[in-house]
């Protein structure tokens, strides 16, 4: 790890400037930029530690929850109110790392935690997200991990994190403090890029911008499930996820919002599935066409192809059981 300046953070207004000025990166549970500074993929000159803000309230806001970007994995998880009315989100942190970890990372830096490609992961290998311009070594290398939807030929590395799959399905919103104590909104579904030609813009944060909240609306009925495919069953990444809350009347589905984990570079949202599910009788053909509709874009590289049928089998499976369709 190179050797580094460290900033406490007066106050927001006093973090936003220092973040407004090259070399400097924010922190606050550090559990992912701490270890690209060990790897010399993350190499700031000043870091500006958040926690002295103090802010982790979680705060019934215009009929949903405000959660403060500094409030913890584990806070978010165990709140009362969200494992009552947002029981996707509970599911997907808990599934998405250990105990230790998710009571050090923050929600503002689980959204915006940076990709586990090994290329980008490894200095000594091309990547253009960490070296725009050096290439893509996952394109012809190793790449069972990597994505098969909103990659480009630049790059094809996936958004590797839980809970930001559970905050689209939910339509979360994310409230971003800027210069000049301004601040934005912006969907969650927004909040990420994919990578297109510029592949080491991870996100749509402008210079100097933070994470200061993150907005749930009002509750939602239904069912709400989370289901994580991974290689192992203990805190591994995902190969794919489907966070989905349906709800039926007479028989009829009235609400079917899904996202999707590990297989593009932000959270997958398509809302031709919802058009296509909504006002529908639930049916195994039904879900199928969804499944189909869903890979109609995608493009494996070989090593990744297995992720076209894995994630249309997960869909199906996820849809069969919010609905008591049987398999």
């Amino acid at each position: 790890m190179k050797s580094f300046e460290y900033v406490r953070a007066e106050s927001i207004a006093h973090a936003v400037t220092c973040c407004s000025e090259p070399g400097t990166k924010a922190i606050a549970g550090g559990t992912n930029l701490v270890d690209l500074m060990k790897l010399q993929v993350e190499t700031p000159k000043r870091l500006i530690d958040l926690n002295s803000l103090d802010d982790r309230d979680i705060l019934e806001s215009k009929g949903g929850l405000r959660i403060a970007a500094l409030a913890s994995n584990t806070e978010v998880a165990v709140d009362r109110r969200v494992r009552s009315d947002y029981p996707l989100l509970a599911k997907a942190i808990l599934a998405g790392a250990t105990q230790q970890l998710r009571n050090s990372a923050s929600v503002g830096g689980n959204l915006g935690q940076r990709t586990r490609c090994p290329y980008f992961t490894n200095i000594d290998q091309p990547c253009n997200k960490r070296e725009p311009g050096s290439g893509c070594g996952a394109l012809k290398g190793v790449a069972r991990i990597h994505a098969i939807l909103g990659a480009s030929r630049h790059c094809i590395a996936t958004y590797p994190g839980d809970m930001a799959v559970a905050m689209a399905a939910l339509d979360a919103q994310v409230e971003l403090a800027g210069p000049a104590e301004k601040r934005r909104m912006v969907a969650v579904r927004e909040f990420h890029r994919c990578p297109g030609d510029t592949p080491d813009q991870d996100n749509i944060l402008a210079p100097g911008e933070l994470v200061a909240a993150v907005h749930l609306p009002p509750p939602v009925g239904g069912r709400q499930l989370y289901r994580k495919v991974r290689e192992r069953s203990s805190y591994a990444f995902a190969l794919c996820s489907v966070a989905a809350i349906i709800d039926m009347k007479r028989g009829r589905i009235t609400r079917a919002d899904l996202a999707f984990g590990s297989i593009a570079p932000k959270p997958w949202v398509d809302e031709r599935l919802t058009q296509l599910l909504v006002g529908e009788q639930p049916a195994m053909s039904l879900f199928v066409k969804a499944a189909d509709v869903l890979v109609d874009d995608a493009r494996g590289v070989g090593d990744n192809d297995y992720k076209i049928p894995l994630v249309q089998r997960t869909l199906i499976a996820t849809l069969c059981e919010a609905t008591e369709v049987s398999s």
